[in-house]
């Protein structure tokens, strides 16, 4: 199948190609006025879901009710504007769909927008709404966040329930949403999270393995957002995030993930033969063929990571990071490229699967005009104290 161009219909490259789904909010709610798309592996009532390839929603009923997130920010006031276009079914990290095309960066024209929230970070980069609908297992809000110039979270696991969401791996997917400001971030933080404001973290941790693994430019670039976390938080204290090494942290989750990925669709491939990218079909046969020997080893890697984040982040404490290793490649690398970039991305967010905290993205600098992030981690449960974080940063900015 020859590969369709991104919609033309509207020129802006991240609704699914032929969706028109347009859905009022709860006149009086808290978010009225708020206008947010839906990652495709999201239900909404009525509304095939695509999951960003063409031969997912055959023989699967249209869903007759929305997914709990969609649901939550519909009682709670927000527009959704459209459906949006998702890295083929979630198996990605730069944002390229071999199907519907690759959803426009406004930030940096020319360069990937980062997946596989790819369309929903594109629609809230140029406007086209207020808030964008993730999910993010093994960095997919967190790199397009970084990559598009945007506030964006990765809940803690479990935090959120994941009703009406597409699965991958469910021992790491979580949802999550970006936003072009922190009043926006924090307003759809108190829908879905339900808390409110509280007291900000007293504690900073600067991961100095992660920002020596970074590249030279973007280190450089975030010392400026870094020493205001510092006058807001106090002096950071530079500390080993993976004492492993962060490739083998990378390595162990990429390991997990796409074991665990292999059984989620395992039903779907051998009962459909669905049609499939050569990415997409590569990841889900190293899935398939994970040396029986390497999963003990993962696991056990995995519990080596969570000891080591809940050592570092007792209550009160949070730990900075680059968000990515550098801002977003250009688009249409050759294979080998793509393959570098991807895993040197893994490397920085494999803490997300491993270990589960929630984790934050603010948009933080610029390298060669294009954007980079800085993340923040917090302790289990402290999800609304990184909001928080966000918010107060950008006051004091």
């Amino acid at each position: 199948m020859t590969p369709a161009a991104a919609d033309p219909r509207d020129g802006i490259g991240w609704r699914v190609p032929g969706d028109e789904t347009r859905i009022a909010g709860r006149a009086d709610g808290p978010l009225a006025g708020l206008r947010f798309v839906a990652k495709d592996l999201f239900d909404v009532a009525g509304v095939p879901t695509g999951a960003g390839n063409p031969d997912w929603p055959r023989g699967r009923p249209v869903p007759q009710a929305h997914a709990w997130a969609v649901a939550r920010l519909l009682d709670a006031g927000a527009e959704l504007v459209g459906k949006s276009i998702t890295d083929e079914v979630s198996l990605g990290l730069l944002g390229e769909n071999a199907f519907y095309g690759t959803p426009l960066n406004p930030r940096a024209p020319g360069r990937v927008p980062g997946g596989s929230s790819s369309g929903s970070a594109s629609a809230v980069a140029q406007g086209a709404a207020d808030a964008g609908l993730g999910t993010d297992t093994g960095g997919s809000v967190r790199v397009p966040a970084s990559f598009c110039g945007l506030y964006g979270i990765r809940p803690g696991h479990g935090r959120l329930p994941l009703d009406g969401m597409a699965p991958q791996a469910p021992s790491s997917d979580t949802t999550g949403w970006l936003t072009r400001d922190a009043r926006a971030f924090a307003a759809v933080a108190e829908a879905l999270l339900g808390d409110g404001p509280g007291p900000l973290p007293t504690r900073l941790l600067i991961a100095e393995d992660a920002f020596a693994f970074a590249e030279p430019e973007t280190r450089a670039a975030l010392g400026p957002a870094v020493a205001r976390a510092e006058r807001l938080l106090g002096a950071g204290r530079d500390v080993l995030l993976a004492p492993q090494g962060l490739s083998v942290w990378g390595r162990a989750q990429r390991t997990l993930q796409m074991a665990e990925a292999w059984q989620t669709f395992r039903p779907w491939v051998e009962a459909a033969v669905p049609r499939v990218s050569y990415l997409v079909g590569r990841s889900l046969m190293t899935g398939a063929a994970a040396p029986a020997a390497d999963l003990p080893w993962a696991a056990l890697m995995r519990d080596e990571a969570r000891g080591r984040l809940a050592q570092l982040l007792a209550p009160g404490t949070v730990l900075c990071l680059p968000a990515t290793p550098g801002p977003a490649p250009s688009k249409g690398l050759p294979l080998a490229q793509m393959d570098r970039a991807r895993d040197r991305i893994n490397c920085l967010c494999a803490l997300g699967g491993l270990g589960g905290h929630p984790q934050i993205v603010i948009p933080a600098a610029e390298v060669e005009g294009a954007p980079v992030g800085l993340s923040f981690v917090a302790a289990r449960g402290e999800d609304r104290a990184l909001i928080d974080l966000a918010l107060a940063l950008a006051e004091a900015a």
